[in-house]
């Protein structure tokens, strides 16, 4: 397995964009973690409530709007991902910024799109 990737803003709906990423990198063996508003498990995926210092993150990838996003900069920053995954609806040119900062790669892009493309 390569590439760990958080998923911040997993939800145990199954229409939601967050949930089908969780089972595609599943699927394509990435080992996978997910924080959430409600715990639960998707496919062998714990989503947690509280923020764990999760070690070896490579990827973030990012279900929650701008304005949610503040109360994760720290966290997100802490983990020292090497790349954060702007889904769409989720672009926020301030946070890219501090990323950049922080020698952290932005990315725009759509998680399933990479996926499904073999660009991941």
């Amino acid at each position: 397995m390569s590439k760990k990737t958080l998923v911040l803003g997993a939800s145990l709906k199954e229409e939601r964009y967050s949930n089908i990423a969780i089972y595609r990198l599943r699927k394509f063996n990435t080992e996978t973690v997910a924080i959430g508003m409600r715990e639960g498990l998707v496919d062998d995926v714990k989503i947690h409530k509280e923020l764990i210092p999760f070690k070896g993150i490579d990827t973030v990838t990012l279900y929650l709007n701008a304005q949610r996003q503040p109360l994760y900069y720290d966290y997100i920053i802490s983990l020292k991902p090497e790349r954060v995954i702007f889904n769409p609806g989720t672009e926020n040119p301030e946070f890219y910024k501090l990323l950049k900062e922080n020698k952290i790669k932005c990315e725009v892009a759509c998680t399933l799109v990479l996926l499904g493309t073999n660009q991941y």
